[in-house]
């Protein structure tokens, strides 16, 4: 769901994944950064489920809020989570918040159709701790409709035991040859 009506997106049309996680914070200002540097629009896209969406106002006991009260719940709790990135990186960047209702993956593969780059995490907020890239990340560097930057983030103890694990593992140019 787009936020409201809007004039057409000129330029380079860039869509980040952000599922308030703090790697996804990181991804957002590069994203900002870039979108400066190139002339370029943002459009930070959030999936949700009825089982992650926050509770919208309208929602009270036995009363079941119909869907565009959880996409507009969905999109305040967007802007608030990305508003001081946004202030501190999106300095003359058009930017702009889509809800999607559905998985992550198939949220930001729809949005690769229409975007010329698309910018996630390595990692969100779900999977298995420690894997250098989480599923969505992976999902879309395999399928995406066009290029995508998978932004790593600060490093950690997480990263840093995968960036040793990197090394150690020889690749075709570190073998001699035969």
């Amino acid at each position: 769901m787009s936020e409201t009506a809007q004039p057409p997106v000129t330029g380079t049309r860039i869509v980040v994944g952000n599922d308030g996680s703090q790697p996804a914070l990181h991804a957002l200002e590069w994203a900002l950064d870039h979108a400066r540097k190139v002339g370029g629009s943002v459009t930070v896209l959030r999936a949700w489920t009825l089982a992650t969406a926050p509770r919208p106002k309208t929602q009270t006991f036995g009363y079941v809020p119909p869907r565009a009260d959880f996409e507009e719940a969905v999109l305040e709790d967007l802007r608030a989570d990305t508003a001081a990135a946004v202030a501190s990186h999106g300095q003359g960047v058009d930017v702009r918040y889509e809800a999607y209702a559905g998985p992550a993956g198939s949220a930001l593969l729809d949005a690769s159709e229409h975007a010329d780059l698309v910018v996630v995490s390595s990692r969100g907020r779900g999977g298995f701790r420690g894997l250098a890239l989480g599923s969505t990340s992976d999902q879309l560097v395999r399928h995406a409709s066009c290029p995508v930057v998978v932004v790593r983030g600060a490093r950690t103890n997480e990263t840093d035991r995968t960036r040793t694990l990197d090394v150690a593992v020889p690749t075709a140019e570190d073998r001699p040859a035969e």
